[in-house]
């Protein structure tokens, strides 16, 4: 079982995510390495909205080939290459993680390894 940590003695959290996650009796850990919004086929959206909902949606992949959900995920890492319009990027996780709270960093990079790349997210799941 994984439970939110968030002490009401230190400020709230910024935006939707938790300050922790608790997990007990975990017997099944994934990390995610960074996962960005290449399709199956090789191709890659030029909107970040789009790479971020493929990104998700390769995150679910993963975690299913290894019998776990995106409802197993306690924690994630996103990358957003620095000027991009991240509406898209929150709103692709949102939907993801159905408004559930996770332990969250953002991180703005001047690139990352692909110039088509404007996004990756790292995860880990427990169950």
């Amino acid at each position: 079982m994984n439970r939110d940590i968030n002490p009401s003695s230190i400020a709230p959290t910024a935006a939707n995510f938790a300050h922790g996650v608790l997990s007990t009796d975990a017997s099944r850990i994934l990390h995610i390495s960074g996962t960005v919004g290449t399709r199956p086929d090789g191709t890659i959206s030029d909107d970040i909205a789009e790479q971020a909902a493929e990104t998700w949606r390769s995150i679910a992949a993963i975690c299913a080939e290894a019998g776990l959900g995106l409802d197993d995920i306690v924690s994630i890492t996103t990358y957003a290459v620095a000027g991009e319009q991240l509406g898209g990027v929150m709103a692709a996780r949102d939907a993801a993680l159905g408004g559930r709270r996770v332990a969250s960093v953002l991180i703005t990079v001047p690139a990352l390894v692909r110039p088509e790349w404007r996004m990756e997210v790292a995860a880990v799941a427990i169950r």
